[in-house]
C-alpha cells in the first residue's frame, strides 16, 4: 500500500472528524445565525427552507424539482419573520437549514444570469446605485426597494409560481421577485455544495427597483439574452 496515500487518507478522516465535533457544529450554527441576522437587521423577513440531503432534498417529495431551493412549509409567507429569537430556534432545530427571504414587503429582488449580473453590478457601482447583491446557483440577486402598496390594487404586481426559484429553467432571463415570492438567502447551501453568498452586504441601502431594472435589462442584452426572456414579472 502507498504510504503517502495512507497518510492522506488518515489526514482526511481526521479533518472530517474535527469538522463534525459538537464544538465545530456549534461554531458553524453560530456563524450561520450571525449571517442571517445581518439580513434581518435590514428588515428582510426570513423563513426556513429545505436543505441538501446528500444529492437530494431534505423534503419528503419524491423527485423534488427544486432540491434545497424551496421553503419547508406551505405557510412560509405567514412564518417569515424578523424575530431573531425565532430564527435561533429554527437553527437550533436544524443547524443546516437553508433560509428564504420573503419579497414584496420591505424589498424586492431582481435576479439575472451570473454573467449579466457581474456587468450590471459594475455599472450600478459606477452610478452609485448599487444595493445589496447576493450570488449563487449561476445567478446574481439584486435587492431593491419594494413598490409597496399602491392605492390602485391592480398596480401591485404579485409574483405567481413562475417567478419562484424552482422555475428557473422556464424563465432563465431577468426575473422580478415581489409580493408572494422569495429568494434563497445567504448562507444557503445547494446539493452540489455551492453556496448563496453576499457579494455586497444587506447593510447597504435599497435602491430604486426601476433604476436597477434598466441596468439589468441592458446587461442581459449585452450578454445576448433573448429579448422576450430578459425580464419577467409574475
Amino acid at each position: 500500500m502507498d504510504t503517502r496515500s495512507s497518510r492522506w487518507t488518515d489526514w482526511w478522516r481526521g479533518r472530517a472528524r474535527a469538522a463534525d465535533t459538537p464544538d465545530a457544529r456549534d461554531a458553524a450554527a453560530s456563524a450561520r445565525l450571525d449571517l442571517l441576522l445581518r439580513a434581518v437587521r435590514s428588515g428582510f423577513a426570513v423563513a426556513p427552507a429545505a436543505r441538501p440531503a446528500g444529492y437530494r432534498c431534505s423534503c419528503d417529495r419524491v423527485g423534488c424539482p427544486a432540491p434545497a431551493r424551496h421553503p419547508v412549509s406551505f405557510a412560509w409567507q405567514s412564518q417569515a419573520t424578523t424575530d431573531s429569537e425565532q430564527i435561533a430556534r429554527w437553527l437550533a432545530r436544524d443547524p443546516q437549514a437553508n433560509f428564504v427571504a420573503a419579497t414584496g414587503r420591505t424589498h424586492d429582488v431582481l435576479d439575472v444570469p451570473e454573467e449579466a449580473g457581474r456587468i450590471a453590478l459594475e455599472r450600478l457601482l459606477d452610478q452609485d446605485a448599487a444595493g445589496p447583491v447576493a450570488a449563487g446557483d449561476g445567478r446574481y440577486l439584486f435587492f431593491a426597494a419594494t413598490r409597496g402598496t399602491p392605492l390602485d390594487e391592480d398596480e401591485w404586481w404579485p409574483c405567481e409560481l413562475d417567478s419562484h426559484p424552482d422555475t428557473l429553467e422556464e424563465h432563465p432571463g431577468l426575473r422580478w421577485h415581489c409580493r408572494g415570492s422569495y429568494v434563497l438567502l445567504p448562507p444557503s447551501v445547494l446539493p452540489d455544495d455551492s453556496v448563496i453568498r453576499w457579494v455586497r452586504g444587506p447593510e447597504h441601502p435599497l435602491p430604486d427597483p426601476l433604476r436597477v431594472l434598466d441596468v439589468l435589462t441592458d446587461a442581459c442584452t449585452t450578454v445576448g439574452a433573448v429579448a422576450e426572456e430578459q425580464w419577467r414579472i409574475g
